[in-house]
């Protein structure tokens, strides 16, 4: 049992002494690599090239280089004009006054009490909409489903069944090559493919 003993004592040591070494090695390797002036001297196109590059992004490079290129391919963006609103309006703005704080106020609490006088058309033409379109989707599918059962109207899909002669069937005399319109019974029949005469 001692021998055991000495020999686990032994190991946690020398993995003691292991560690102790990794650590050295550890805070040395930190120190060197926040160590600028000696990485410089030791590595001076590395270092020049990692700053050129993180100023080139802090700086707002790629959207320049971005900028550039489109404009060399598509030419240059026209200017935007000093205003962009229809001259009407323009003159409306300039003749509240030149302080443009109290003109923008005055714009936004005109355009809130227009939105609060508007309110209720908007939210039933919203309210409109949805029931528009949940009526049109419950009616499609049943109108689609009647079409099938009823005999000579076209379904999507499914081309209209004329209502002359079955197959198999001879028509009657005086009608041998004439086909009746599909628009529903004719007079004093009760269905289109029974003849009641």
């Amino acid at each position: 049992m001692g021998a055991r003993t000495d020999a686990a004592r032994a190991e946690v040591l020398a993995a003691r002494e292991d560690l102790g070494e990794e650590l050295v090695r550890l805070e040395a390797a930190g120190r060197a690599a926040v160590d600028i002036p000696a990485r410089i001297r030791r590595e001076p196109a590395k270092v020049a090239g990692s700053a050129a590059g993180a100023a080139f992004l802090l700086l707002g490079g790629p959207r320049r280089v971005f900028r550039g290129v489109r404009k060399a391919v598509f030419g240059p963006e026209a200017e935007l004009p000093k205003s962009m609103l229809p001259p009407e309006i323009d003159k409306t703005l300039r003749k509240l006054g030149p302080d443009g704080e109290k003109v923008r106020g005055t714009l936004e609490r005109e355009f809130a009490e227009y939105l609060e006088e508007k309110a209720p058309q908007r939210s039933n033409g919203v309210l409109d909409a949805l029931t528009g379109g949940l009526v049109a989707s419950l009616v499609k599918p049943l109108t689609e489903r009647a079409g099938r059962r009823r005999p000579g109207i076209a379904s999507p899909g499914r081309p209209a069944r004329t209502t002359g002669s079955a197959p198999g069937r001879r028509p009657p005399p005086g009608r041998a090559g004439r086909r009746r319109p599909c628009n529903g019974p004719e007079p004093g029949r009760r269905d289109n493919t029974k003849s009641t005469r």
